[in-house]
């Protein structure tokens, strides 16, 4: 007898959705406050194992690069800061070509108020996302150097355990974190009010992920020689995750899933770069606030920034997205120093910004983690060769 497949992923995930955006419209405040008392819990754990899931997975792939590790960190670390920067720079380019020409409504309505939970439960992680990242890169690193065969062991164990954390508990309680999200966006009317205002925003926006997306993968595949298809065909399950999650690092276990069925990768590359990108690669959230930054500039002042000052503002932007939490919202909240400080917004601006970016912080983060792949392509045809070996001394 053959076993039965249940459901996949994807097919749970759009149920989830539909499921909490009819209950987002429907139902009572008394029963919205459960379902965001359910969300809060479940959120808490999912972001609990996050640190986990950097540690567990970049530490042991960072000692089975060897010598290629210092390399392939440095190089990983500069595409990422390019990819944010040249994204900000066409969402910029973008702006002043389209904008000009729209007719935005210059106040958005005013959102019900999420009823309070109805009791907290909160699980901390045991350190932030950062603090992780800088760990496993320290320990993997000196691994390599110490030539501890123990600790590689350890290492590799671990990763295991939390791989079964994962695919055991983490997923299976993704459907239902993010039908908690969705319903509480629609009862708060983000998804019918908010939303059709800047629709024409928001829909621009997408074209631009897909055209980045595009041209990241195109690079990917001339300098790997692989199919660039080969890769982005299984990230539909990790795309739709970060569209219900907004948050880059709770899409992580879902994004090594998808990168590893592709035959394009290399699996210690794999291993190494989603989790990293999922701290520092964050091309599609930078892409939409520096379009959502001119519009409200134009809204709000009267005027788009001069070139100058965007330019400015994109050479930073880069460097703060490296290092912006992959949460919902990191990236905004990264920038505010900037924003503030050389777009010259005031509370106002701020406001609106933070408003507006939520309302689609979930694609910004799918362009995030699908960017992530064609940067695992781009390494995989720098330190490897056509048949998945590493190519001895390569210089970044």
């Amino acid at each position: 007898m053959s076993k039965k497949k249940g459901l996949g992923l994807i097919p749970k995930l759009l149920i989830g959705i539909t499921v909490g955006i009819i209950l987002g419209l429907s139902v009572s405040p008394k029963i919205i406050a459960i379902i965001t008392t359910i969300k809060e819990i479940l959120g808490s754990f999912i972001f609990f194992t996050v640190p986990l899931v950097i540690f567990g997975f970049i530490t042991p792939a960072i000692t089975g690069l060897k010598n290629n590790a210092s390399k392939m960190l440095g190089t990983f670390l500069g595409m990422s800061y390019l990819s944010a920067a040249g994204a900000s720079a066409l969402s910029a380019i973008a702006g002043y070509i389209i904008i000009p020409h729209l007719h935005i409504a210059s106040q958005a309505q005013a959102l019900k108020e999420l009823p309070k939970t109805a009791f907290q439960l909160n699980i901390e992680p045991i350190m932030p996302v950062m603090t992780a990242l800088v760990l496993a890169i320290l320990t993997g690193v000196s691994v390599i150097w110490t030539k501890s065969e123990t600790m590689n062991t350890l290492l590799n164990e671990m990763q295991n355990m939390i791989l079964a954390i994962v695919n055991k508990i983490v997923i299976p309680i993704l459907p239902f974190f993010i039908s908690a999200t969705f319903a509480g966006l629609a009862y708060t009317g983000s998804l019918t009010e908010q939303l059709p205002i800047f629709l024409k925003v928001i829909v621009l926006v997408l074209i631009g992920h897909f055209i980045w997306l595009s041209i990241l993968y195109s690079i990917g595949g001339a300098v790997s020689k692989q199919n660039p298809l080969d890769v982005v065909k299984y990230y539909g399950p990790a795309y739709l995750t970060a569209v219900g999650t907004m948050s880059s690092a709770a899409t992580l276990p879902v994004s090594l899933r998808c990168a590893h069925r592709s035959k394009a990768l290399v699996p210690e590359v794999v291993d190494f770069a989603i989790p990293l990108g999922a701290t520092t690669h964050l091309c599609g959230s930078v892409l939409t606030e520096t379009f959502f930054c001119m519009v409200i500039s134009k809204i709000l002042y009267g005027a788009l920034p001069d070139v100058g000052t965007i330019a400015l503002f994109t050479l930073l932007f880069g460097i703060f997205a490296v290092g912006a939490p992959g949460v919902p919202g990191g990236t905004v909240m990264a920038s505010l120093a900037i924003v503030t400080g050389v777009l010259g917004f005031d509370s106002s601006g701020v406001g609106l910004l933070i408003a507006i970016f939520a309302l689609q912080d979930s694609f910004g983060t799918a362009c995030n983690i699908t960017g992530d792949g064609a940067l695992a392509l781009i390494l995989r045809g720098l330190f490897y060769d056509k048949n998945g070996k590493a190519k001895a001394n390569v210089s970044a």
